[in-house]
């Protein structure tokens, strides 16, 4: 019988770390998402973790913006960016304020609330699909701007925490490059994710964007 999750809230001192130590020890954690409709939870499978202005791969490398400010805020905070003009994904701020070090939660499985999730994800085939890759993972959990800079630590009433859940083993766990990040940030084995789950999304190598002729 497989041990049961547990529900203590983590907190903001497991994020107050090294965002290459947060990263693994997130696998199998339990992200808790309220809605008006009624909660969400999902074990984490899959991440990547991001070093701020040090990384080539960070939203902040090239410094603060509007856009990516939750990063440089305190550790425990939700950072949600638009990407392509489509879709949210949602980033864990770790490590000291400034640093803009974060968490990008990449996949997943629900265990609660997977009804709601489906009627978010209409083109899922299977409930492994719902949240495999960040983006479903955004659309299945209800996840968008207005919870950029969600305090994950602020109690029972949020509308995002995370539960200590089960633990991974790190004899469980892979790492390799981050999926589509190219240049220098492309050599960092900073993605995580348990290994042979189903939920975890498939790779993907940085694909240069061509110039229109």
């Amino acid at each position: 019988m497989s041990a049961r999750p547990d529900r203590t809230p983590l907190t903001r001192a497991f994020f107050d770390r090294p965002v290459i130590e947060v990263a693994p020890d997130l696998l199998g954690r339990t992200l808790v998402r309220r809605t008006t409709q009624g909660p969400l939870e999902l074990r984490v499978t899959e991440v990547e973790a991001y070093e701020g202005e040090a990384d080539p791969g960070s939203h902040a490398y090239r410094g603060r913006t509007a856009r990516n400010a939750s990063m440089f805020g305190p550790a425990g905070h939700a950072y949600v960016y638009f990407i392509y003009g489509m879709w949210f994904s949602l980033n864990l701020v770790c490590g000291p304020p400034d640093h803009a070090s974060g968490v990008l939660i990449r996949a997943g499985e629900i265990t609660l609330g997977a009804d709601l999730a489906r009627k978010r994800r209409l083109s899922a085939r299977s409930d492994i699909e719902l949240a495999k890759g960040p983006a479903r993972l955004a659309t299945a959990l209800d996840i968008d701007r207005t919870l950029d800079g969600t305090d994950l630590c602020a109690g029972p009433d949020a509308p995002l925490s995370l539960l200590t859940g089960i633990q991974t083993h790190s004899d469980q766990v892979s790492t390799g490059p981050r999926t589509g990040v190219g240049g220098e940030g492309a050599v960092h084995p900073y993605r995580y994710w348990i290994t042979h789950d189903p939920t975890v999304s498939p790779y993907r190598a940085h694909a240069p964007r061509r110039r229109s002729t």
